[in-house]
């Protein structure tokens, strides 16, 4: 499967989801020179950094962000 599907597949997933928002990190932290994307979980530097500390509301915002993304093939995954 590409790995932009699944992101978005994961995406609709977790928005989909009344629980807690879980972190998109994959062990995969990789940082995209080109697109300034994390090549695991295509999220920005200030998106990772921030992450601890938001409310759900804006991670699930990220998770968009993230969908948004994979959809678009703006990130670059192996």
């Amino acid at each position: 499967m590409n790995a932009s599907i699944n992101i978005a597949a994961r995406a609709r997933l977790v928005l989909g989801n009344a629980e807690n928002v879980p972190s998109p990190c994959v062990s995969v932290c990789r940082m995209n020179a080109r697109s300034g994307l994390c090549e695991g979980c295509a999220r920005t530097l200030d998106e990772i950094a921030r992450w601890s500390t938001m409310a759900e509301g804006d991670r699930r915002a990220v998770w968009a962000r993230i969908g948004q993304r994979a959809q678009a093939g703006q990130e670059t995954m192996p």
